[in-house]
């Protein structure tokens, strides 16, 4: 089996600094992984999915230091 961790709404806030509201609206436009069902009431993102998104934001970013140099 492999080492798949399962990551609650606070661990996605924490790892990719957005809001609960954020992450909600990027989801409806297809700009944000989406969570898997783990029960009747809850939720969880793929520790693979959420790096994989922070990542295309590290690519995505303009060369640079971000200063306009």
């Amino acid at each position: 089996m492999s080492n798949l961790k399962i990551l609650r709404l606070p661990a996605v806030q924490e790892a990719t600094g957005k809001s609960r509201s954020g992450i909600y609206s990027d989801i409806a436009i297809g700009r944000f992984p989406a969570p898997i069902r783990l029960g009747r009431r809850a939720i969880g993102w793929r520790t693979e999915d959420i790096d994989t998104w922070i990542a295309s934001r590290e690519s995505a970013r303009p060369a640079g230091n971000g200063r306009g140099q």
